[in-house]
């Protein structure tokens, strides 16, 4: 996802917005921040203590993509009529994933106070 923003890559998945006006400056700024994720999930894969601070983040970002996606600036960009279920896709599947590491964070420790 780093790469792609820098080179300018815009394909769904590995851009959430990847059909709207962009200035080449904002996706060398996501990149730099997509990969300031990848080191936060590198850390939580290490030290197990990271993790809480990886679904805080991914929380954020879900939050923060919805409002995006619920945003009259956002559909000002989007051509009439034009649909933002891909957005909401992509935004779910975040959401989902983030509820995913929650619940196998605390399922792990359950799991650890048994043995």
């Amino acid at each position: 996802m780093s790469a792609a923003h820098w080179v300018g890559f815009k394909v769904p998945i590995l851009f959430i917005y990847y059909d709207t006006p962009f200035h080449p400056y904002q996706d060398k700024i996501i990149s730099f921040c997509a990969g300031t994720y990848a080191i936060l999930n590198l850390a939580a894969a290490r030290h197990r203590a990271v993790v809480p601070y990886v679904v805080a983040s991914l929380a954020l970002t879900t939050v923060g993509l919805s409002a995006i996606n619920a945003s009259d600036d956002l559909r000002k960009v989007l051509p009439a009529g034009a649909s933002t279920s891909a957005y909401w896709l992509q935004t779910g599947m975040i959401g989902a994933l983030t509820g995913m590491l929650a619940v196998l964070h605390v399922l792990s420790f359950a799991k650890n106070k048994s043995v």
